[in-house]
This record gives C-alpha cells, structure tokens and sequence, in this order.
C-alpha cells in the first residue's frame, strides 16, 4: 500500500512539475501574437502619428510580461530538476548546486537565445518610456523594425531552439553542465554580454527609423549617444569578465587567445567604439550621417554574425554552445534579410548632405577622430578575417586551418602605434580648426616618454626596435592624460578616464608580456623542482569530497631567489555528471604581479604535470578595463544630468 502511494505521489509531483514547462511554451507563443498585434497597432498609429497610441505600450508590456513569465518558468524547472524538460535534462543534474542550477538557464543554447529574447523585449519597452522628446513617428518605426528583430527571434526560438520541449519517459537523472561553465564569472558573463550586444539592436532599429524619415541630426545624435553608451559599457563588461574566467578557469594563464568566439565579442566592440566617436562629431557639427548609419547597422550585424558563428557549430571552441546547422541556417537566412532590409533604406532614403565633410581642416578634432576612425576599421578588419578566412578555406578545399596570436599581433602591432598617437594628440586639438603654437608640451612628452621606454627595456634585455616605439607611444598616451587630470581637473573627466585606461591597458598588456616567466615541470610528491630564480616543493596531496565533484589538492611551496615563500593548493576536480576532470588554478596576486600554478595528471604515470607562471600587472589589465568602463559611465550620467 506504501509502495503505491508512493508511486502514484512520485506521479502527481511529475506533472506538477511538467505545469511549468507547459506554461512557458505557451507564454512564448503568447508573447508572438503580441508581437504581430504590435505591427498592426504600429502600421494603424503610424497613419495617424500626433499622439502615440497607449495600446502599443500596453501590448509591449504585455509582451514583456509574457517573455517574463516564460524565462521564469525555465528558472523554476531548472531548480526543481524537471527531467522531462528536455533542455534541463541535457544542462543539469540533481547534485549540481543551486546557484548553478540557476545560471544553468542561460548556460546553454535554448536558454541563452531566451535570454537574447527577454533583453531585447526590456530595450525597447525602455526606449518607450524614455523617449520622450522625439517624434512619435520615429518612436513607432523604430518599434516596427526591433517587433522585425523580436519576431524573428521567437519564431526561431519555437521553431528550433524551444527550451520547453518534452520528453517520454521522464529520466531519472540529467546529463549536466560542463564543469567549466560553472563558475561564478561564466554565471553572469551571458547577462551582461547579451545587454552589450542587444543594446545595439536598439541603436539599430533606431538609426533604421531615423535615415526613413531624414531626422539623423545632431539632435538625434544626442539622443542616441545614451543608448550607444550603454550598449558599449555592458559589452566592455561583459568582455572583461570572459578574459578573467579564461585566464583562471582554462589553465593556460592567459587573458586572451584570439579565439573565435573571442573575436566575435570583440568585433562588435570595435565598431561600437567607432560609431561612439562618429556620434560625438555628428552631436557637434552634423557631419558623418553615412558613418553613423553604417556603424549602426555594422555593429548589430557583427552581433547577429557572432550569434550565427556561435550557434550553428562552425566554429570549434570552448565557448559554443550549439552544433546545429539548421538554427545557423535560420540566423543566417534571418540576417540576410536584416542585412538587405537595412542597405536598401540607407541607399533609397539616406540622402548624403555632407559635402562639407570633405574639407575637415587637416589640423582639427573632427580629423583625428575620422583618422583613428579608419584605424578602427582597419582592426576590425583583421579581426574579421582572421576569424572568417579558416571557415572559408575549409568551406572552398576542406582544408582546415587555425589563425593564431602570430598573426593578429603581426597585423594590429605596427597600426597601433601611430593610434595611439593620434589618441594622445586628438583631444588636445579644437573643433574646425586648431594650431600647433600652443601644443610644445606635446613633442616635449613624446620625447619623454621615448626615453622611459628606452630606458626600461634596455634595464630589462628587451632592447627591441618595436617594443620601443610601441611602449612610447602607450606612455606618451598614459602621461598626456595623466597631465590632464591635473591640468583641467574635470573637464572632460569621462574622456581622460577611458583615454587613460586604454593607456593602462596597453602598457599593462605590453610589460605582462615582456616580463612573464613560465616553470613547467613534472613532479611526484616530495619531489623539488630548483633553478636560479625559483624552488618548487611538492609537499603532499589530499582529497575532499564535495556534493557534485570529488577533488584532489596538491600543496606546494614555492621559493623565489629574494626569499619570499608562498604556498600553493592547486587543484583536480572530477566531477561526476558528466565525469570531467578539470584543473582548478590557484593564484596569488598582489599590484606588482600574479603568482599562478595549475597541475595535470600525467596519463598511466604517479606524477603530475606542474605548470608555474609568474604573470606581471595582470590586476591592472583588469583594473584598466574597469576604468574605461567607468569613463563610458560617467559620459552616460553627465548625458542623463
């Protein structure tokens, strides 16, 4: 009698669980006929634009509150383990933590596309509410084109990616995430890419909206400008949380690889920058409209191209999600129409007025942003050929081949000198016209900065010609800011800041480089490793058991020729759905430098594979990013003010 009650209480708690996988699928469909709904009001309201229709921003609520509904159904079926959800079971298991659990919604494909759905509902219900000195002419179009965007994406979505489709019999069990996805960073690294990346779905629709009916001005510049903004600060954001999960969760010690789901994060991230300085010139003087237009549509393509690339399993690489080639036909059949849709407004309805455009004088601000502007093409460029080219050549011969750090830094190293220049010297000079009589200070620290640079290299046995000109040019740009926040304290603060940490960045990049050292070794316990400079003591290994993983720690302690002694617990984790071995880095950092070490099972051998890495200024590299992000906020704040 127990035994049936049991069974059929186990049966009840199936299906209750199964309500909310039923009610999220029906809350997407729900949330498609809002979206056709919302084209009609549109069209309807469009005729007769003097006062905005209440039903639209009612219905975008609703559509909202429809995708709201749905995401949270995922979250709950996620935390109550339902199996016979087909996207829980291939992302989660019952051992995993619950934090996991959670961030395992957006952690996978179904869940990560419904994500991109959600955020790109709230960007344009904000740009509703907040838009309140434009035409509503062109608040309506610019609904019309993202309800084009958020269509397309829930029909893809039900069609085939759909995160609550069943499955019969119910398993007892799930197959897990991948143990490198969790992880704290990689938990809130999708959120914030996606508010990055979809926000330019918003500056795309907009600038659709606005070539249609002729209004790109220097008053729908300023508008924009907030929207550009904060798509720019959550993509540097979210880049930046990704190089930090790579540099301690991967094990090499490395920030960045050129990795092609790397690329295409930071493609759109160049062209973002870009049309952020065009859209400062056009705020000023009505000039570089087709800039604007292009980098708008440029930026949410190169998005939607990372979406495609990501999805369709092209590309082979820790951070893809799919293997699917249908859905990657379905973007890319959905990006051509976006892509087609976008060139035929910008040629039939942009009209170029710009003549004067031509006759920048050649000593100007305008100038020295169209120069790095080209720059900025130039690297985006390379970036994306460097990504595409390999798919191609497999596509053409089935030759597979791979595009590494030799030939980025080959191609970008040489033009980001005179960038950096050009970064330094650009914000001294006046709108129109400007004159070289007041700016000796300028060559004084160009002169300066070339000597430090001689100097430390040479203190350092890195007496290259390149290395020379390039750490130059960075510190030239670090203390021609760092001149300014003394010399004009808060003018242009929010410029000086991002200026700056570029400055910090590069230079950060550049001595991490030059400077690191590398120890690899392998080593059984009570074995020491010993060079000049450092000791490696493998002191012991023990083993802790935690609720989804079983782990081994090596304790190592680690000497340096000054004396100083550090202890090391780096770390194996097996864990036991799926059963991944993964090696767990432990990593001492102070301002000056990073002390990392990770192991590795050496196979059908009792000893392990001990990498140590001595990484230089790796807290600043982050620490910079954090600063040019914090330049774009405070522009956002003083633009809202």
């Amino acid at each position: 009698m127990k035994i049936i009650c049991h069974l059929r209480w186990q049966k009840h708690w199936e299906k209750n669980k199964l309500i909310y996988s039923i009610i999220g699928n029906y809350s997407l469909i729900l949330g498609l006929i809002t979206g056709l709904i919302l084209f009609y009001l549109s069209f309807k309201n469009f005729k007769n634009p003097n006062l905005l229709d209440t039903k639209i921003l009612s219905f975008t609520f609703l559509q909202f509150f429809f995708v709201v509904i749905s995401f949270l159904s995922l979250i709950i079926s996620f935390v109550i383990s339902d199996f016979s959800n087909e996207t829980v079971f291939n992302n989660s298991h019952t051992t995993k933590p619950l934090f996991y659990k959670i961030s395992g919604t957006w952690g996978n494909h179904e869940g990560s596309l419904l994500l991109w759905l959600l955020v790109l509902i709230l960007f344009i219900l904000i740009f509703l509410l907040r838009t309140n000195n434009q035409p509503n002419k062109y608040k309506i179009l610019t609904l019309g084109f993202q309800q084009i965007i958020i269509v397309g994406f829930f029909i893809f979505l039900i069609k085939t990616s759909n995160p609550f489709n069943y499955l019969f019999p119910t398993p007892q069990e799930g197959l897990g995430l991948n143990p490198i996805l969790q992880d704290p960073a990689l938990a809130i690294h999708p959120p914030i890419l996606y508010l990055g990346y979809v926000g330019s779905s918003i500056i795309f629709s907009s600038v659709l909206a606005a070539a249609s009916l002729k209004m790109i001005s220097s008053t729908w510049a300023a508008h924009i400008k907030n929207w550009i903004l904060t798509s720019w600060i959550f993509l540097t954001l979210g880049i930046l949380l990704g190089s930090i999960w790579a540099y301690y969760e991967l094990g090499w010690g490395g920030f960045w690889f050129w990795d092609p789901v790397e690329n295409v994060s930071l493609m759109p991230w160049l062209a973002l920058t870009t049309l952020l300085h065009c859209a400062m010139v056009l705020e000023r003087k009505s000039v570089l409209t087709s800039w604007v237009i292009i980098l708008s549509i440029a930026t949410f393509t190169l998005s939607m191209c990372g979406t495609f690339l990501v999805r369709s399993g092209i590309l082979n690489s820790v951070h893809t999600f799919a293997n699917d080639p249908e859905r990657g036909l379905f973007i890319l059949i959905f990006l051509f129409v976006l892509i087609f849709l976008s060139l035929f407004i910008f040629f039939f309805f942009h009209k170029n007025e710009e003549n004067s455009s031509h006759s920048f004088f050649w000593l100007s601000k305008e100038t020295s942003i169209l120069i790095n502007n080209w720059f900025m093409m130039y690297f985006l460029s390379v970036v994306l050929i460097g990504t595409v080219y390999p798919i191609f050549l497999d596509v053409v011969s089935s030759q597979k081949i791979s595009v590494g750090p030799p030939f980025y830094h080959k191609l970008i190293i040489p033009f980001l000198i005179p960038f950096l220049l050009m970064m330094a010297i650009g914000p001294k000079l006046k709108w129109i016209k400007s004159r070289l009589d007041d700016k000796i200070y300028l060559i004084s620290f160009l002169f300066i900065s070339i000597l430090i640079s001689f100097l430390v290299l040479k203190n350092f046995d890195q007496n290259f010609l390149i290395n020379t000109i390039l750490i130059s040019s960075a510190l030239y740009l670090f203390l021609i800011t760092l001149r300014d926040f003394f010399v004009h304290k808060y003018k242009n603060v929010s410029q000086n800041i991002a200026h700056f940490g570029f400055s910090l960045l590069i230079l950060s990049i550049l001595f991490n480089n030059l400077l690191s050292s590398e120890i690899i070794t392998n080593l059984r316990v009570g074995e020491t490793f010993e060079n000049p400079e450092t000791k490696i003591i493998f002191e012991s290994v023990n083993q802790k058991k935690e609720k989804n993983y079983n782990s081994i720690i090596a304790n190592f302690r680690i000497e340096n020729s000054n004396g100083d002694k550090d202890n090391f617990s780096p770390e194996l984790r097996i864990y036991n759905q799926p059963i991944i071995t993964t090696s767990e880095a432990d990593i001492k950092t102070t301002l000056i430098s990073d002390k990392f070490i990770v192991i590795n099972l050496v196979q059908n051998q009792d000893f392990f594979n001990v990498r140590y890495q001595v990484k230089p200024f790796m807290l600043w590299i982050w620490l910079s990013v954090l600063l040019i992000s914090l330049g774009g906020l405070i522009s956002f704040l003083q633009k809202r003010s």
